[in-house]
């Protein structure tokens, strides 16, 4: 009899080329669908594994879930043992958790929180360089914290989703977006929660509270370029290397066991 399991995974999206299987690219989802396979001795046909979503090449996550199905039980620790036994090491599983059949790593998603760090120095940190995104302006968080508001609640983002996107529509809904200030590290990070994001989403949002930051837009524009559902409105994107995939949330506890 198959089991179902919930895998919340970390990784450092630095040597990946994203998420998604991508012919002769080293992805997320081609090293853990290798891994869960040889874990499962191979069956015919192979096992498929679903996440809560893609994140881009140089994306990284603190919290990205899977799920997949296995044809014999293997008791949740056992199963984490095994999985970080042979992940390479840009790869954690922090938990795993046996789940019921109707379990969907991405249909049964609550929330996503995403979180951006900026390193805001003149030249880049080669220390940093591949955790956060470099933006040399100088930046007023203030003024940042005046637009956000504009961005919360449930709206159409065309002007902020990347060519590209398969999505069937663009309202999403923001739950909360915050910005801290480090002066101490010379960082600024933005937090992300919402429904779910489109395809650059996040990335290009962070761009323009970037540009409200420095003085080139003003903070009451954000409106404006939502409602002109116009890519060209919002014009840049923030660089992959500073985004993190925090946390995925479900709305029901769908946890049967679980090892944390």
């Amino acid at each position: 009899m198959s089991q179902r399991y919930k895998v919340t995974l970390a990784y450092d999206g630095t040597n990946f080329a994203g998420y998604q299987v991508q012919p002769r690219q080293r992805t997320v989802e081609a090293v853990l669908t290798k891994v869960v396979n040889q874990i499962a001795k191979n069956p015919v046909p192979a096992i498929a594994v679903f996440g809560s979503g893609r994140t881009d090449a140089g994306v990284h996550a603190h919290g990205q879930v899977v799920h997949f199905d296995l044809p014999k039980r293997i008791p949740a620790p056992n199963l984490l043992l095994a999985l970080n036994s042979m992940f390479p090491l840009d790869m954690l599983a922090k938990e795993v958790v046996e789940v019921d059949d109707d379990f969907h790593a991405r249909f049964s998603t609550h929330g996503k929180r995403y979180r951006y760090v900026v390193s805001n120095t003149q030249f880049v940190d080669p220390f940093k360089r591949n955790y956060t995104g470099h933006y040399k302006y100088p930046l007023n968080v203030d003024l940042i914290q005046q637009a956000l508001p504009d961005l919360i609640g449930t709206h159409d983002f065309t002007s902020f989703v990347a060519s590209g996107s398969q999505a069937k529509s663009n309202v999403r809904t923001i739950y909360d977006i915050t910005v801290q200030e480090n002066p101490a590290a010379h960082e600024v990070t933005f937090e992300f929660y919402g429904s779910g994001f489109l395809y650059n989403q996040v990335r290009i949002m962070v761009a323009t509270l970037l540009e409200v930051g420095n003085g080139r837009r003003l903070p009451d524009s954000l409106p404006d370029v939502l409602a002109a559902k116009d890519r060209e409105r919002a014009r840049e994107t923030a660089p992959a290397s500073g985004l993190y995939l925090e946390t995925v949330d479900y709305e029901n506890n769908v946890e049967n066991s679980e090892l944390s």
